[in-house]
């Protein structure tokens, strides 16, 4: 079940990419971001509401929810800085290298979590990487080519995959003992303040 699960996740992560560049061609990236976390904060809370675990608030020890909110702070950060890098390069440029926090996920659950690697499983994290580094390759020559201009995207691409790479970890340790579903409407909170909280700010500074 955890497959097909996942299969969605991925499937719905593609979506996203291709309808977050459309909609953010003459848009401020963190007022996307802010946005787009009203829409994931109506439908994570529903989904708490459906399954009931309202009712177990009240259950969530310290401990849990601090690691929520350092989840959700991670989150907050990489969807900022991946709306940024979609508004600067292409979905092609960005996706391969947001992609390899799964590459990053994996090392930071051996190094904190435990979870030891299997042998094909370490294969994988190589060819993933390879494939990564020569997606980027191509789209680094093809942009040189044609003289595009900067290549800050990548920054914010690595930066993205950083945070979503800590987010899966910290998410991990903060739901141990609450409703995923619940976990993830608090976490969606902090994001949304971190994301309005910096739009705010800085039309605050620019003004």
């Amino acid at each position: 079940m955890w497959l097909l699960f996942a299969f969605g996740s991925a499937l719905f992560a593609g979506m996203t990419s291709i309808l977050a560049k459309i909609g953010i061609k003459n848009t401020d990236s963190n007022l996307a971001t802010a946005l787009r976390t009203i829409v994931v904060l109506l439908f994570s809370w529903l989904m708490v509401f459906i399954v009931g675990s309202q009712h177990t608030i009240d259950t969530i020890t310290s401990r849990t929810l601090l690691f929520l909110v350092l989840s959700g702070a991670a989150t907050g950060a990489s969807w900022l800085c991946y709306f940024r890098a979609l508004q600067l390069g292409t979905v092609n440029q960005v996706t391969p290298v947001d992609k390899s926090s799964t590459i990053l996920t994996i090392l930071l659950a051996f190094m904190f979590l435990g979870e030891v690697p299997t042998i094909f499983m370490g294969i994988g994290i190589v060819l993933l990487a390879l494939g990564t580094f020569l997606m980027i390759q191509k789209k680094a020559d093809s942009a040189e080519s044609t003289g595009t201009k900067r290549r800050s995207w990548l920054i914010y691409a690595l930066l993205s995959a950083i945070f979503a790479a800590l987010t899966s970890i910290l998410g991990k340790i903060g739901i141990q003992d609450i409703e995923s579903n619940l976990g993830t409407a608090i976490r969606t909170v902090v994001v949304l303040v971190i994301a309005w909280g910096l739009y705010f700010s800085r039309r605050s500074i620019h003004k």
